[in-house]
């Protein structure tokens, strides 16, 4: 059976830093693009950020351009399938369920086009 399982979040101050990881069981996701997902209380889910499955690629939603990291152990040559994403420079609009994905075609910005679903991890940004 495959497996997702997010952890790393927390509660943080605005300003504050976290760094989400995104471990994957059942199966080696070396040939899969990876994405994080966010959805936040009362809003749709949106896209975060995705990684190609060399890591040579990366995209990022227009909202954390600059303050997100993507990045994935198979883009080192690991056999361990571990995403992760830095969070920097976190704001309370970043406060969400955040969400890894995979898919085995391109990445993409859409959730649909991904077979594999993480249960989430809480992030909530608050002083």
């Amino acid at each position: 059976q495959v497996q997702l399982v997010e952890s790393g979040g927390g509660l943080v101050q605005p300003g504050g830093s976290l760094r989400l990881s995104c471990a994957a069981s059942g199966r080696t996701f070396s040939r899969y693009a990876m994405a994080w997902f966010r959805q936040a209380p009362g809003k749709e889910r949106e896209f975060v950020a995705a990684i190609s499955w060399s890591g040579n690629s990366t995209d990022y939603a227009g909202s954390v351009k600059g303050r997100f990291t993507i990045s994935s152990d198979n883009a080192r040559g690991n056999v361990n399938d571990t995403l992760y994403i830095q969070i920097n420079s976190l704001k309370p609009e970043d406060t969400a369920d955040y969400c890894c994905a995979a898919t085995p075609d391109s990445y993409t910005a859409y959730g649909g086009r991904y077979d594999y679903w993480g249960q989430g991890t809480q992030v909530t940004v608050s002083s």
